[in-house]
């Protein structure tokens, strides 16, 4: 049976999904797509940590799925932007955990991505598999992953109109 590692990258997902589609993730859905008939080593969902009731409710459903969620603490800069990316931390995390499994599932569509997909399917025997919002997600990371998935359909959740 396949060994197989997902990592979500949250703030990616909740952006590309609902431009696009004007939804929301199914999480339930990709876990259960991306582990069906393997063996699950580590799923891990990086997000940004703002504090407030409902983003924890969201965090608690993501652990209750079997998610290991990884906080970083929301920046709001003087200037008005923000930070809160995870793209060093998914990419170090992958490589970490590249040679205990087989399948490497990375569910978004950013380009910095890319170098570090492009190193691990090179390594002999690990897939990589990148879902991604089609429209949205960098031509060079759906080129260098082995497999490209476009998140539509079933992966899709309604956004509830009390939002």
């Amino acid at each position: 049976m396949e060994r197989v590692a997902v990592f979500a990258d949250v703030q990616n997902l909740y952006y590309t999904v609902r431009q696009q589609h004007n939804s929301h993730f199914d999480y339930r859905a990709f876990l259960r797509e991306a582990t069906t008939g393997r063996q699950l080593v580590k799923a891990v969902a990086y997000a940004t940590d703002k504090g407030d009731d409902r983003q924890r409710r969201f965090q608690q459903i993501l652990k209750g799925l079997g998610f290991d969620v990884r906080l970083q603490p929301f920046i709001q800069r003087a200037d008005g932007s923000t930070k809160g990316d995870w793209d060093v931390g998914i990419a170090v995390d992958m490589l970490d955990l590249a040679p205990h499994v087989d399948v490497v599932v990375l569910a978004s569509g950013d380009g910095d991505y890319a170098p570090v997909v492009a190193r691990m399917v090179t390594e002999p025997g690990i897939v990589v598999e990148v879902y991604g919002v089609q429209e949205l997600t960098a031509g060079l990371l759906v080129r260098t992953a082995t497999l490209f998935v476009p998140i539509k359909g079933q992966l899709l959740l309604p956004i509830p109109t009390s939002w």
